[in-house]
């Protein structure tokens, strides 16, 4: 029945839609030829630029002089907390997020202190002395969400969230950019969340609230996946035009009829992709469509398609067109900006608010124009068509064209006296929000650029041209946390790809460098040289090793301790030594009995059992006479050096003693977590106390360095007893499910894979906050960090 209806009534709906859109361009089109915005608003601005210039030259000083660089968030934050003004910032912000999110009027008490509850959450976050976690979170990272998320009792959506936007920012393909996506979904999931927390307001505790927050993160990830993976994909040029036909046509059937179709037969080149992205949408669909109330459904799919129609529309244009309508050019706009905020509020099923529906209508275009207006250049450079680039291509030819910065003022002016009905606290507030946008602009382009632009947009009304010009000159306090939220992720999502490239740029050189230098020469005497040891222990080495424990040291020693890289050759082949011995006696056949490793058959396998023995026995005292032969530091240094990796191995052979006598019992967690410490754990400590005791690092790094590494290393055993349970075979380079078979007490068996999930990312965040007590430059450890617990092999 539902189907039936939905077809029937998919042009009526988005008709119905089109005439209200078009009663609404009417309005704003007649107040542009009346010019009655300029009236309106330059009385606005004269009670406006009252509270945001002054005159004072102590202030301009003042202001001059102390004023931080708006891009170093953190020391932003605490400027305005020193100056005072952080209250009224982080007010107004709130405020327009209220406004555009979620779709509030601000003049009501109850929203009032909704506003107040909020922002009062939001400055206690912010202002948060590092010495209330150890460190300070980045608010969209890992560890930061992780441990929000434990908080609310939701470790496991964020488990999942995090695995969803890691595993569609993969699959975006070139031609797309992959940390655009990932923002975009992280700002959806947030907005969702938003309005689940703020319809939820102080009065939902416990379980309630746990489980509206974790379907609020499921929520926003399905309905955000559509972005990237629909409106982005369709407006690049990934997809052929018949893929792009025959997607588009997939989609309208879904919406159509409430079901997602089979995919069918693909013959573009992008099939495989396609696959994978019809399989993410069509589980985000069914989530969405299982989640939604009775009464919202019907909602959902029209405005869903109005949304998708209005956007097909607006893609379907070329700039190459001389004859667009300026209702052809508007219409659309008004439809897809405030339908796609419409959904969320579909989507999760809040309760009906008075004014919503109009309020969020009215205002979509105002966002959409400010966001074309920011994107004008990079709209024209890759040909799309918006107001602004059409008016820029075409104004000469068209006068009848509407001047769309001007239509811009029009819907300001509309939304401040026809649907807010002049509160001050809203006009307040969407005049900071323009002004601080067009110095944002300036700021970019330049301000020739701009005053050309200006020029051309206002040369109909110089006068009122003249006022926003000063404003935007001598106006201050108008910027808003949104913004430097958005530019602080941006600017952490691009340093970030930067350094994860050079992190995989150096382990993949290092690893090269180091695998040169591990080969054991054979010298000596010739009858002993006959033995299979030297050759079974080469085999051993050449096989597909990560080889992570000389690589930490490396980077260690020489980028931060600048020791020199020739002289600590010794330290990596005993390190790599001393960690091939320990595969070898764990794979013996009176151990875990494993015939594969690194890709290829176990030393015992290849040669024989003892042979094994006595290579992984010859490997350990190498690694020694390797510690002994270090030249350049100080012989009492070396000296605690080897005493000290002769500790780690005694140590790791008791781990491994420990796990051997460990089979068929059930472990504590408190007895895995020390067994598995010793025998991994120990190890990546000893890759980086090593190069810090010939560098004479002091007691308190060494400490810290410990700390990190005995999370780290259990956030590493962790993984990889989820991967023999959920690992490829072909990526692992050895078989799954080894430890079942061999009766191993692990992680997923003692806690369960949810809660093995669940403690590698504590692990994981303790690791993390640690690093903010290491004196070095932490940020290879950090990716390091990230890879152990993100791999798959």
């Amino acid at each position: 029945m539902m189907n039936n209806e939905l077809i029937k009534n998919e042009d009526e709906c988005y008709r119905l839609a089109e005439q209200k859109a078009a009663h609404y361009f009417k309005l704003l089109r007649e107040q542009v030829t009346a010019k009655t915005y300029v009236t309106n608003l330059t009385k606005d601005f004269q009670s406006w630029k009252q509270n945001h210039i002054h005159h004072s030259f102590l202030s301009f000083f003042s202001k001059r002089q102390e004023t931080p660089d708006l891009n170093g968030y953190h020391s932003y934050i605490q400027w305005l907390e020193l100056t005072g003004k952080l209250d009224h910032y982080l007010d107004r912000s709130v405020s327009y997020i209220f406004m555009r999110d979620l779709g509030k009027a601000l003049d009501s008490a109850e929203n009032k202190e909704s506003v107040r509850r909020f922002t009062a959450g939001l400055k206690k976050y912010l202002l948060k002395p590092a010495s209330e976690s150890g460190e300070q979170i980045e608010m969209f990272s890992m560890d930061g969400m992780y441990r929000w998320g434990q908080k609310e009792g939701i470790e496991s959506a964020v488990m999942w969230m995090h695995n969803k936007i890691q595993t569609a920012a993969s699959h975006i393909p070139k031609g797309m950019d992959a940390e655009h996506a990932k923002r975009k979904l992280m700002k959806i999931i947030g907005g969702v969340l938003i309005h689940e927390m703020e319809a939820m307001g102080g009065g939902v505790r416990g379980e309630e609230r746990t489980k509206r927050l974790d379907h609020a993160i499921r929520l926003g990830y399905s309905y955000g996946l559509t972005y990237p993976f629909i409106d982005d994909l369709l407006d690049s040029a990934v997809l052929s035009d018949k893929e792009k036909r025959q997607y588009s046509d997939l989609i309208r059937r879904t919406l159509i009829t409430g079901v997602v179709p089979e995919l069918g037969k693909w013959t573009g080149e992008n099939r495989g992709l396609i696959q994978f992205i019809h399989a993410e949408l069509r589980e985000a669909f069914e989530y969405i469509r299982a989640n939604q109330r009775r009464e919202t459904i019907q909602s959902f799919f029209e405005l869903a398609y109005v949304f998708f129609q209005s956007q097909e529309n607006d893609r379907e244009k070329n700039l190459a067109n001389a004859h667009y309508t300026n209702e052809e050019l508007y219409i659309p706009v008004i439809l897809k900006s405030s339908s796609s905020r419409l959904i969320v509020r579909s989507v999760i099923g809040a309760p009906e608010d008075k004014g919503f529906e109009n309020r969020t209508f009215y205002y979509g275009i105002y966002n959409q124009l400010a966001d074309d207006f920011a994107d004008m250049f990079d709209d024209l450079r890759s040909g799309a068509v918006t107001p602004y680039t059409y008016f820029l291509t075409y104004h000469e030819q068209r006068p009848d064209l509407i001047n769309p910065f001007q239509l811009y003022w029009s819907v300001i002016s509309y939304l401040i006296h026809d649907v807010y009905g002049s509160d001050p606290k809203t006009c307040e507030v969407i005049l900071d929000r323009a002004i601080n946008s067009l110095k944002r602009f300036k700021l970019r382009v330049g301000k020739k650029k701009y005053h050309e632009l200006m020029g051309l947009f206002t040369s109909e009304v110089p006068t009122f041209n003249q006022t926003i010009q000063h404003l935007v000159r001598k106006a201050d306090d108008v910027d808003f946390f949104d913004k430097l939220l958005r530019d602080h992720v941006l600017t952490v999502l691009k340093k970030e790809q930067q350094e994860r490239e050079e992190f995989i740029y150096t382990i993949n050189t290092v690893r090269n460098q180091i695998n040169e230098t591990l080969p054991i020469a054979k010298n000596g005497n010739e009858l002993l040289l006959k033995s299979p040891i030297i050759d079974a222990a080469n085999y051993s080495l050449e096989g597909d090793g990560k080889r992570l424990r000389p690589i930490i040291t490396w980077m260690m020693g020489i980028n931060e301790y600048g020791l020199d890289r020739l002289a600590i050759m010794p330290m990596l082949r005993a390190l790599e030594y001393m960690h091939t011995a320990s595969l070898i006696f764990d794979d013996l056949p009176s151990q875990d009995n494993a015939p594969i490793r690194r890709g290829r058959q176990t030393v015992h396998q290849m040669f024989d059992a003892a042979s094994a023995e006595l290579t992984g026995l010859f490997l350990t005292q190498k690694a020694v006479h390797e510690l002994s032969s270090l030249e350049g530091f100080e012989p009492r240094a070396v000296l605690r050096l080897i005493q000290y990796a002769s500790q780690v191995t005694m140590d790791m052979c008791m781990g491994q003693a420990m796990d051997l006598h460990s089979k068929g019992k059930q472990l504590s967690l408190e007895e895995l977590n020390t067994m598995c410490f010793y025998k991994t754990g120990i190890a990546f400590e000893a890759s980086l106390i090593m190069p810090a005791i010939v560098a004479h690092a002091d007691e308190a790094e060494m400490k810290a360095l410990k700390k990190f590494a005995r999370h780290a290393g259990i956030a590493f055993q962790i993984k990889d007893d989820l991967l023999d349970v959920e690992g490829d075979k072909n990526l692992l380079g050895k078989p799954v499910g080894k430890d079942a078979e061999n009766n191993n007490s692990t992680f997923v068996s003692v806690l369960g894979l949810e809660g093995a999930k669940k403690a590698m990312w504590d692990h994981y965040c303790t690791a993390m906050e640690t690093l903010q007590e290491v004196p070095r430059n932490t940020t290879f450890l950090k990716y390091l960090l990230d890879y152990l617990v993100n791999r798959e092999r």
